[in-house]
């Protein structure tokens, strides 16, 4: 992707840039003209002196409108890769999280044993209990069937979606892994955008040409996943002290794809570019909300809003609200960082100490 440059950002203060729209308005400029404004400020939003992104700004403007005359499935389809005997929780938090943002579907691909606890969590959901682990494969032509059979029924549903995500409870069993790899190479085929977490972050560390090169792959590791990531594409020890450059050569070093570290500040870079969403989250820490290591702030589930506003943010641009250069997965992950970090202060001022991910996940929706 493109890297925009600073000198093409505009430097004025908000308050600015609002009383130059209102003056275009007032004034009856054309719409081209209107259109190239729009455009510059969404440069500015993302440009800057500094790391910060304008992260609200950027999530109101790729928000889509409620409009009666769109139909089911405009606001974005989000699928859902794990779930497995030991670990239920995860996908239904993820697909339960898309719905919440806005999404207008929410599908969750899991194993037999999975399926009718995810299922139960919520009605709301669709539910592929399609997945296979190792103690069901007998022998190899038995895994040669049941690995085709998972790679079609998955086949049939992916050009639907507008982006998948891969690892929330998915487990780290052999098979399931090999099964969910073959997904993600057809995904990477048919251009359907991809955010990696938990166990598929595990996968994708131990196989990195799943994703190498694919500028629609993100990746949102927290502490010990981007710890894991750095030992193995730069072969050495995360750098606080320089961490946006060694994220930033991180990301390049994969080939492009965009990588939300998770902490205090939430880094995220493309390899071209480096931006960074401080807004205060929660001192809470629960099972659900992700790894926690030294006291860093964690996005609860990021997984599921960064693949909402990347599905936003890609609509948003080919509208042509949005210059080309714009890369969405960016876009993306500051829109997605920045709305799970104000659900966690919103849950936090009302449980406290009893705030768990659940009552974060209840404020998706709030102001």
């Amino acid at each position: 992707m493109q890297q925009l440059k600073p000198s093409n950002c505009l430097l004025g203060s908000s308050s600015i840039i609002r009383r130059q729209h209102f003056l275009i308005r007032v004034l009856g400029c054309s719409s081209n003209n209107q259109t190239h404004h729009h455009q510059s400020r969404m440069n500015s939003m993302i440009c800057g002196s500094d790391l910060e992104a304008d992260a609200l700004g950027i999530l109101r403007s790729i928000t889509p409108a409620l409009d009666p005359s769109r139909y089911k499935g405009q606001a974005g389809k989000i699928a859902v890769i794990g779930g497995c005997r030991e670990y239920t929780g995860a996908p239904y938090f993820s697909a339960i999280s898309a719905l919440k943002i806005g999404a207008d579907l929410s599908h969750v691909f899991c194993t037999k044993d999975a399926a009718p606890v995810i299922k139960s969590y919520s009605p709301e959901l669709i539910v592929h209990p399609i997945l296979e682990e190792s103690y069901s494969v007998r022998d190899d032509e038995d895994k040669r069937s049941i690995s085709d059979d998972v790679l079609a029924e998955v086949v049939t549903w992916m050009e639907r979606f507008d982006c998948l995500v891969v690892g929330p409870g998915l487990g780290r069993d052999p098979f399931l892994l090999d099964c969910v790899s073959n997904i993600m190479k057809h995904a990477r085929q048919s251009n359907v955008p991809i955010v990696i977490d938990g166990d598929g972050l595990f996968l994708v560390t131990n196989c990195l040409d799943l994703v190498s090169g694919y500028p629609l792959a993100i990746l949102t590791p927290n502490v010990n996943e981007y710890k894991r990531l750095v030992q193995k594409v730069l072969n050495c020890e995360v750098n606080d002290e320089d961490a946006p450059q060694q994220l930033l050569s991180l990301a390049k070093g994969i080939g492009g794809v965009t990588i939300l570290r998770k902490g205090k500040s939430d880094l995220i870079s493309d390899g071209e570019t480096v931006r960074s969403v401080s807004i205060y989250g929660s001192p809470r820490r629960c099972g659900g909300q992700g790894d926690i290591l030294s006291g860093r702030q964690l996005c609860p589930y990021v997984d599921a809003s960064v693949a909402v506003f990347v599905s936003w943010a890609r609509q948003y641009i080919s509208s042509g609200k949005g210059e080309s250069a714009m890369n969405p997965t960016i876009l993306g992950c500051i829109a997605g960082s920045a709305l799970m970090r104000k659900a966690a202060s919103l849950a936090f001022e009302n449980e406290r100490r009893s705030t768990l991910t659940g009552d974060i996940i209840e404020c998706l929706g709030r102001r």
